[in-house]
């Protein structure tokens, strides 16, 4: 696994629980970290994490819009 350090100012009022959800949520919304894995850079369960995608406006059903158009298609 990859570590990384970061500086970040100390206006930043987040705690560390935060940034981690806050990069989760954000890299599995680019479909770059399936839900388990943004679960565990969030240091939740899977089940946590889904129900806190809401509050940072991602959505669970993280499908590209022409797959969804196809699978409406073909239903």
């Amino acid at each position: 696994m990859k570590q990384l350090t970061l500086n970040l100012p100390s206006t930043l009022n987040l705690s560390d629980q935060e940034l981690r959800m806050s990069l989760a949520s954000k890299l599995y919304e680019q479909g770059k970290l399936t839900s388990g894995e943004a679960s565990k850079l969030a240091g939740v369960s899977k089940r946590t994490f889904l129900e806190l995608l809401n509050a940072h406006q991602v959505s669970i059903f993280n499908f590209p819009e022409d797959q969804l158009e196809e699978d409406l298609k073909n239903a």
